[in-house]
């Protein structure tokens, strides 16, 4: 072993021997060539306790082994360093861990390593160990490729599955709600026509019966009242609209009217009372009466059916701004946006998957300040937050969706009233691939994208709070700085 005289007159290693590499477990079924190789390329360093060893997302340079001392490895979440695992055994390991895989990725450090007390290590250049691993280990290192390559493309390819199985149900249930109201606008179309075909048949008929001009002038004048009527009526009560309707029925009955109960009730349905037909009498005569209002029906008739269509088209349009908005199609990837907007999307576009039994509470704190993110992802956010939050429930419970802020902060945070997750299962539900669903209903990368997207994407965070009967994911994102501070 070679060194030097430190500052202190002790002596600083610079280099291990053959017999203290194989000292260390890592290294102690090399032969004698080998363990020659790893001891002239490698070096002892030291840390002071506090010291970074190496830092996450920098290039991955040297692979390092503990000598003694006692470090601990940390992964940066929104900003802050969270520690992952404390070691203090010798010949612990980290660093250029890859470094197998040579050129053929990216070669960074995945985590950041602290030395907690004065610590020495056994440095290796990345390059080197790493040419040293695939000359030794051929078969082992083909067998690490495959695990390497394979995972991440698996995860490629089951995220996308993942995606495109969301995007299927999101469009299957934007189809069932778009249907209704699409329904409802062509059986009024189609009714309306047969309206205004009524309409000049019974004006034609009070046209043949000689009514003159004033008396003519003022029934055009009780339709245009008619309609404004129609327009602005209130909803009855089932029991006041029975009554109303029997009402009418008995007045058209005396006066000589045919079909006086189908009449009634779109008499009622317009705000027309007994009372108002008095003056139509009055204007046009016992004689033009029927026609008159026939034909005073038919125009109420079709300003009701010109509002269905007009709700009908309303809730299309407010169906395809949802779509738009939860998708953010027409928008840049990162904008400024309103979490509540984003939120109310996500639940239009998930209304259909939402059963009878299960209420939707809102808690949203007002005047929250928009922020800058990728609104489209955060939007599969919600929808995996809440499609998980009502698969738990099974059909009956609350759902709640609640917004506040938090010092530099806000939060997003997804309830459910379900079973709740069991403690021996909470620490792995952001794993890749682990589910509690059964085998063919879930791919157990919802929460795993969901975490990426939050921390990763947005530097934010994304934690679970659970016990049977109340489980919250609480979201949390950084709020933009205040330019008055």
């Amino acid at each position: 072993m070679s060194g030097r005289q430190g500052d202190e007159g002790r002596e600083v290693r610079e280099r291990l021997s053959p017999a203290e590499l194989r000292s260390l477990f890592l290294f102690a079924s090399l032969d004698e060539a080998q363990l020659e190789l790893l001891a002239a390329c490698g070096r002892v360093e030291q840390r002071a306790a506090g010291s970074l060893v190496f830092a996450e997302g920098e290039p991955a340079t040297c692979f390092f082994v503990l000598l003694e001392g006692s470090v601990a490895l940390s992964r940066r979440v929104r900003g802050d360093d969270v520690e992952v695992l404390r070691a203090d055994h010798r010949g612990a390991y980290g660093g250029a861990n890859q470094a197998y895989l040579g050129d053929r990725v990216e070669q960074l450090y995945i985590n950041s390593m602290r030395a907690l007390t004065d610590s020495s290590f056994l440095a290796l250049p990345a390059d080197e160990f790493g040419s040293a691993v695939r000359t030794w280990f051929p078969m082992a290192v083909h067998l690490l490729e495959g695990l390497f390559f394979g995972l991440r493309l698996s995860n490629t390819v089951t995220g996308e599955r993942e995606r495109l199985v969301a995007l299927g149900a999101l469009s299957a249930g934007l189809t069932h709600e778009l249907n209704n109201p699409a329904a409802a606008a062509l059986r009024a179309t189609s009714a309306l026509g047969e309206r205004i075909a009524g309409m000049r048949l019974e004006f034609a008929a009070i046209a043949d019966g000689g009514l003159d001009g004033p008396r003519l002038k003022g029934l055009v004048a009780l339709q245009e009242a008619a309609v404004q009527r129609a327009a602005t009526a209130r909803q009855l009560s089932a029991l006041d609209a029975s009554d109303a309707e029997d009402a009418l029925s008995d007045w058209l009955y005396e006066h000589g009217v045919d079909g006086s109960w189908d009449l009634a009730s779109t008499l009622v349905a317009g705000g027309v009372d007994a009372a108002w037909l008095d003056s139509v009498a009055g204007q046009v005569g016992e004689s033009q009466l029927a026609p008159a209002v026939r034909w005073i029906i038919h125009s109420i008739d079709t300003e009701l059916l010109r509002a269905e269509i007009d709700d009908s088209v309303s809730r299309i349009s407010g169906l395809v701004d949802a779509a738009k908005q939860y998708s953010q199609l027409d928008r840049a990837p990162q904008q400024t946006v309103d979490i509540h907007t984003l939120l109310e999307a996500t639940l239009t576009m998930l209304r259909a998957k939402i059963p009878p039994g299960v209420t939707v509470v809102r808690h949203y704190e007002p005047d929250l300040p928009p922020i800058l993110a990728y609104g489209a992802e955060l939007n599969q956010v919600w929808t995996n937050l809440i499609v998980n939050a009502l698969y738990t429930m099974r059909g009956e419970g609350t759902l709640t969706l609640r917004t506040r802020r938090d010092g530099d902060r806000l939060l997003a945070e997804v309830g459910d009233t379900g079973p709740g997750i069991p403690p021996e299962v909470r620490p792995r539900i952001f794993e890749p691939f682990f589910t509690t669903k059964p085998v063919g209903e879930g791919t157990g990368l919802g929460l795993d994208i969901s975490y990426r997207i939050v921390v990763n994407k947005h530097h934010g965070d994304i934690r679970v709070d659970s016990r049977p009967g109340e489980t919250w994911f609480r979201v949390c994102l950084p709020l933009p700085a205040d330019p008055s501070a």
